[in-house]
């Protein structure tokens, strides 16, 4: 009897929503962090290779571009061998980016980079879609959890990443490469599940007869993906230029540091209370449009008035967590399926991260041009309210037909 039960718990212990949890949140800390704990050591490398600033900034750039591109590419993977298969190898990529940047080769940090980011990028995408397949009542409370813990561990990373280089001769590499340990933590722990549910096949014939209507082709669609691409652009580039814009208006850049930390610190929160709201509305119509007016009112305000920055960073934070929430939990809400969500996920992600991309570089075109913050600044105001006037459409409980 024994022999005949003890199968039938793990499985049981597999295949709980406990477990799930467990393994999407040890994944999720490794989608951010290899590639936050770059900013507070970017000097050091620079000085250590001798690169230009321009081609420094490539470890902002080459994420985000490979976030966008390879996104359809993982949507599509996973209809072929499967969401598993493809997580998994997405932290295979991950491990493998974040031991080769241990090397003191260029070569390696450039290489370890793109694999470290092709592998996230297909993690972003397919994690909202399995969740959706087998935890459809818990998604709100996952997404939440999933987006808090990426947020949480990226703030880690920034946080520890100049004190790791005071430990050992290593420097700036064990600031780098020791994100390579929760990633091959997380391969280990994704194991069971990896085989427990090669034994356990998903109901595909469930979803053979369900609408598979492409998202590229839809309305709905192209409202997920462009609410995902104004928040993150939106994000990305106050990320990126906020500091130099609060020096200009008589911050220290300390102060600056710690103003942007305060701003991620508060979306964390927000991270967790949209979790808790998506749970209790039919549709998220309003939480959309709230989260967006609060970036909105929070860029025009550090447009008009950058003495108030901590008011302002606390508004736009807090839209921004909430906002990213929503985005992710879109994908699930507007698909009838989860092949559908991966579809959606994939759209979403490739236009909102190539905006994102985009939007850092065209914010320092227009500021260099014009000699000044306020156009700039503008555009980015202008951009966040269309957010806002998007965001009840996004937000609508109307499936892809």
């Amino acid at each position: 009897m024994t022999t005949v039960q003890t199968p039938a718990k793990a499985s049981s212990v597999i295949s709980s929503s406990g477990f799930f949890l467990f393994v999407l949140l040890l994944t999720a800390a490794n989608l951010r962090a290899p590639i936050t704990a770059v900013g507070p050591v970017l000097e050091d490398i620079r000085l250590t290779f001798g690169l230009s600033a321009s081609a420094a900034g490539l470890f902002n750039f080459i994420p985000l571009i490979l976030f966008a591109v390879l996104a359809p590419v993982a949507a599509f993977l996973s209809q072929r061998i499967g969401l598993e298969r493809s997580l998994w190898g997405a932290l295979c990529l991950i491990t493998a980016g974040s031991i080769v940047r241990w090397s003191e080769s260029e070569t390696a940090l450039w290489s370890g980079t793109v694999l470290l980011s092709a592998g996230i990028a297909a993690a972003n995408v397919l994690l909202p879609p399995l969740i959706k397949r087998d935890f459809t009542e818990h998604t709100a409370k996952y997404i939440g959890l999933y987006a808090a813990t990426m947020s949480i561990t990226a703030s880690l990373a920034s946080g520890v990443a100049v004190p790791l280089t005071a430990l050992s001769d290593l420097g700036w590499r064990l600031s780098l490469g020791v994100w390579a340990v929760p990633a091959m933590i997380a391969l280990l722990v994704w194991l069971p599940l990896l085989r427990h549910r090669h034994q356990q096949p998903t109901s595909t014939a469930s979803t053979e007869n369900l609408p598979t209507r492409n998202p590229w082709r839809t309305l709905i669609g192209w409202q997920v993906a462009l609410f995902m691409a104004l928040q993150s652009l939106a994000f990305y580039t106050l990320i990126d230029w906020f500091t130099p814009y609060a020096q200009a208006h008589g911050f220290s850049q300390a102060q600056a540091g710690w103003l942007l930390f305060w701003y991620q610190a508060v979306a964390i929160v927000a991270n967790l209370g949209c979790m808790v709201a998506l749970k209790r509305v039919r549709d998220a119509r309003l939480l959309a449009f709230i989260a967006s007016s609060a970036i909105f009112f929070g860029m025009l305000g550090l447009l008009l008035y950058p003495q108030l920055a901590i008011v302002w960073l606390t508004l736009a934070g807090l839209g921004a967590g909430a906002s990213l929430v929503l985005s992710l939990s879109l994908f699930n809400l507007r698909a009838r399926h989860h092949r559908q969500a991966s579809q959606l996920s994939g759209m979403a992600q490739c236009v909102g991260y190539g905006l994102a991309a985009l939007g850092p570089l065209f914010f320092g075109i227009l500021h260099e041009h014009s000699g000044n913050w306020t156009l700039p600044f503008s555009v980015l105001v202008a951009l966040s309210c269309v957010q806002m006037l998007l965001a009840p459409l996004a937000g609508s409980a109307k499936q892809i037909s």
